[in-house]
């Protein structure tokens, strides 16, 4: 990146020095997609899920977070194997017409991205510090300004330093809770069972699954392994095997803490009043568990919306770099995209189920970025030897089916409830 713009990145490591380091060296760019699968919007779903429903949505994250592993691996995979982000395949293919249309929904979803993370650093800071929900906001956005400029002057790597940094924060801070609640395991296990309770909780799963596999996760992780691991396309075979395990270990973080966060919700908040907010939710875990615990929650939720918001502004700038070729000043970038969410914050509306609604909103662009990326990571012209084999294809498009139809399910039960 320079001057705010983003670029990909010229530092060069030979593939020899790179096996000299280690298969852990090659990781990180799974980790800094990850912070995507951990950002605010997760928070809200998650506890929304557990005050209200106990248990019964554990197997909602569980087979998330599978899809999760596959999706991510598949971004990779194409970035690394092309040389060129999803964005960019995309970009390449279509014509104007259908090119802008189809950034103009890429972009709404990065919008509501942009949205969850900024509100859930501006609760953080009123939760944490008293301070007033759109100065917290703007303050969310100055300091994400702060983390790219990591990127922009020291490169990628330092950049994923901070991001797996603060992820490991996140970890710590919504997990820490779990080590003194009253979590119910067999009521766990027994969530762990596919079903429902009522069109609500369809809407709630469409939530995680939106948080969870998330549309610009997908976008930016083929741009993140491209920009990493570029210059060393030579040792690919080494590189795609690192890379799966970098997804894996990368998914796992992010799935025991999603987990951590609805198993805290159904374990000490179901039934307690005033847990529809964030806000409150906070008020009552320090009540039940203790202000150190509630401290760290906070801390946790803080350092989500930081790094999530700082991820996905890079990807929002992949986005329109891939699909309109046009590269915008990551200030101005920031600022634009920090609008929608100040203007939520300063009319009252409440910012938990502002949340909520932005993950159902991301559950919808899930399609728009999963079926291109299943065709072409499948395309033997574009990928070679390393296109997706015949059960991995199958179970690809199985992962598309079942994403469409909650979708769909979701769509027909909220057109019903207008009624």
């Amino acid at each position: 990146m320079k001057d705010g713009v983003l670029e990909t990145p010229t530092t060069r490591v030979e593939p020899t020095q790179a096996r000299r380091r280690g298969w852990s060296w090659l990781w990180g760019p799974a980790f800094v997609a990850a912070i995507a699968y951990v950002d605010p919007g997760n928070v809200a779903a998650n506890l929304t899920a557990g005050s209200r429903y106990g248990y019964l949505l554990v197997w909602v994250l569980v087979l998330a977070n599978g899809m999760a592993v596959l999706v991510q691996y598949l971004s990779a995979k194409t970035g690394l194997v092309t040389g060129a982000s999803l964005p960019e395949l995309l970009g390449s293919r279509l014509r104007r017409g259908p090119r802008i249309l189809y950034w103009l929904q890429a972009e709404l979803v990065a919008a509501a991205t942009d949205l969850a993370e900024v509100l859930g650093g501006a609760i953080a800071l009123e939760i944490l510090f008293g301070v007033p929900l759109v100065l917290g906001g703007v303050i969310v956005g100055a300091v994400s300004m702060l983390v790219l400029a990591i990127q922009t002057r020291r490169g990628q790597r330092p950049f994923e330093y901070v991001v797996m940094g603060l992820l490991l924060v996140i970890t710590i801070g919504f997990m820490a809770g779990l080590f003194v609640s009253g979590v119910s395991w067999p009521a766990a296990a027994a969530g762990l069972v596919p079903r429902f309770d009522g069109s609500e909780s369809v809407l709630l799963a469409a939530s995680m699954l939106g948080a969870t596999v998330m549309p610009h996760a997908i976008y930016v992780h083929s741009a993140l392994a491209r920009d990493r691991h570029g210059h060393q396309r030579g040792d690919l075979p080494r590189l795609l095997r690192a890379t799966r395990w970098d997804v894996v270990a990368s998914m796992v973080v992010a799935g025991a803490v999603n987990v951590a966060m609805l198993l805290l919700a159904a374990g000490n908040l179901r039934g307690v009043g005033g847990t529809d907010s964030i806000q409150g939710a906070h008020a009552a875990i320090s009540a039940a568990l203790g202000p150190a615990v509630g401290v760290l929650f906070g801390i946790g939720l803080l350092a989500s919306g930081l790094a999530s918001t700082s991820v996905g502004c890079y990807a929002g700038a992949t986005i329109m770099s891939g699909l309109l070729r046009v590269r915008v000043s990551m200030l101005v970038r920031r600022a634009v995209t920090l609008v929608p969410a100040l203007v939520i914050l300063a009319i009252g509306v409440n910012p938990t189920w502002a949340l909520v609604l932005s993950q159902v909103l991301l559950s919808l662009g899930i399609p728009f970025a999963l079926i291109p990326l299943v065709r072409l990571s499948g395309n033997h012209e574009l990928m070679g030897r390393y296109a997706n084999s015949g059960p991995l294809r199958v179970l690809a498009w199985v992962v598309v089916g079942l994403i469409g139809l909650l979708n769909l399910v979701l769509i027909v039960l909220t057109v019903l409830g207008w009624f």
